[in-house]
């Protein structure tokens, strides 16, 4: 097609399952270059849920839609009108308008990112996948999705799509990321309805270096009442264990919805709004992504001062672990021009010690790093045994650094020192690096800070070697 082309329209039409049936070239196109075949699952995300909600309601719906097929923008006015089951129980497709721009303009890419922000905030699971969509790390906010994050530790290097039931079936192959992006999920432990995103990695959209997977619940957590004789689940409810097991269920929700409704106004997506108001609106998000922050470092410092509080022991690759906190700070270095720069081998530093807790540790220390390090610097992160015994990785800045005052009681409760992130902006909540040191003491470890050379911080985690 040229770079602006606009068509007549197009006719398709879907069964009960939201499978394309049969549809005109460019219907036909567009679910092929969304990784789609014919008939196949509508492969369109933004389609597939306007048929989804057409069909679930028994509503005909119009409305303006856009997708991205990976080389241009293609939008249109969509026509959905549902079928009785009679006639299938599927939905005829219309799409009037048809129009394909290339190449994507930047404010297209702009209302992208800020989706995918107002998804991030949202959601109560999130991935990182390899390009084969194997899970790499995945962590949950959720209490209902514990068990989603016990399976993919019980199952390392697996297609998230194998822990899941996306739509009505399992899928054990990795389906084209494209049929995936948009869709329904339902997963053991849980009785909410998840809606899935996955979000290239990389330069090359059709060719991802890998994805990050985000599922949003479709509705709120309800904290269910305890089961008597249930011991796993009294002693995670325990008296003790008040943010972790009542508040959080209750307010995550409707934080992140604050959140994701701040966003919206900020990006004016809903809408054209006066520049202040869109302000006050990133400032409503802000306050919101920052409370959010700190429920989730009070709910681990109070699991760290739990009486009886321990950790796994299980062998951990410390390079690994340093690789996969910096790739998933990678996108926040990049925002601020600051190189990520490991010096780690596979194999040559393995620790006991427990896995997610030592990513939780490093992820902490590279974010610190990132946030007082200025624009343009280079944080580097090392991995090696430290002498008889133990393995170390370290993680090195050029920022202001710390003072031999401000390193005896940096690692304390609530301390921040007077320090500020780089443009004063990250204030954090000062339980960071105190949650770190207990969680390194509870592996038999330790965490220290000291003046880096040429300046900076220096951070070293040592732990007990396999």
């Amino acid at each position: 097609m040229n770079s602006h082309e606009t068509l007549l329209g197009a006719y398709g039409l879907t069964d009960a399952r939201d499978r394309l049936l049969n549809a005109d070239e460019p219907l036909a196109d567009l679910q092929e270059r969304c990784g789609g075949d014919l008939p196949g699952t509508l492969a369109i995300p933004e389609l597939l849920a306007l048929v989804q909600q057409a069909r679930h309601m028994g509503l005909k719906l119009a409305r303006n839609f856009s997708a991205f097929d990976g080389e241009t923008l293609v939008s249109g006015f969509a026509r959905i009108h549902p079928l009785a089951e009679a006639d299938g129980g599927g939905c005829e497709v219309l799409v009037d308008n048809w129009q394909r721009n290339a190449p994507v303009v930047p404010g297209d890419r702009d209302v992208a990112a800020q989706i995918d922000a107002i998804d991030r905030a949202t959601a109560e699971v999130s991935a990182r996948l390899d390009a084969r969509q194997r899970v790499q790390i995945l962590s949950v906010t959720a209490p209902d999705a514990y068990g989603l994050q016990a399976a993919a530790m019980a199952q390392p290097v697996t297609v998230w799509s194998d822990l899941v039931t996306v739509g009505t079936v399992s899928h054990h192959q990795s389906l084209h990321w494209r049929l995936l992006d948009g869709a329904m999920c339902r997963f053991a432990g849980s009785q909410r309805n998840w809606r899935c995103r996955l979000i290239p990695l990389g330069v090359d959209a059709q060719n991802p270096d890998g994805f990050e997977l985000l599922l949003i619940a479709e509705e709120p957590f309800i904290l269910a009442p305890l089961a008597a004789g249930d011991n796993a689940v009294e002693a995670e409810a325990s008296p003790t264990r008040l943010v972790g097991t009542a508040l959080i269920p209750v307010l995550r929700q409707p934080i992140a919805r604050i959140i994701a409704n701040a966003e919206t106004i900020r990006a004016r997506l809903a809408g054209p709004l006066r520049d202040e108001y869109s302000d006050y609106a990133g400032t409503i998000a802000s306050a919101g992504q920052h409370l959010s922050a700190m429920l989730d470092d009070l709910a681990d410092l109070e699991v760290v001062e739990t009486p009886g509080f321990s950790t796994a022991r299980e062998p951990v690759d410390l390079a690994d672990a340093a690789l996969r906190a910096a790739g998933i700070l990678g996108v926040r270095a990049q925002n601020r021009d600051i190189a990520l720069e490991v010096n780690a081998t596979r194999g040559d530093a393995v620790a006991t010690a427990e896995f997610r807790r030592v990513l939780q540790i490093l992820i902490n220390l590279i974010g610190n790093a990132i946030a007082y390090s200025p624009v343009g610097s280079t944080v580097r992160i090392a991995a090696q045994i430290a002498g008889e015994g133990r393995a170390m990785v370290s993680v090195a800045d050029e920022g202001p650094g710390v003072s031999p005052e401000q390193a005896e009681h940096i690692f304390d409760k609530f301390e921040r020192l007077g320090r500020d992130s780089d443009g004063g902006k990250d204030k954090g909540s000062g339980l960071g690096l105190f949650i770190s040191r207990r969680l390194a003491e509870a592996m038999a470890g330790s965490l220290t800070v000291e003046s880096a050379e040429g300046g900076g911080a220096l951070f070293r985690l040592e732990l007990p070697a396999e």
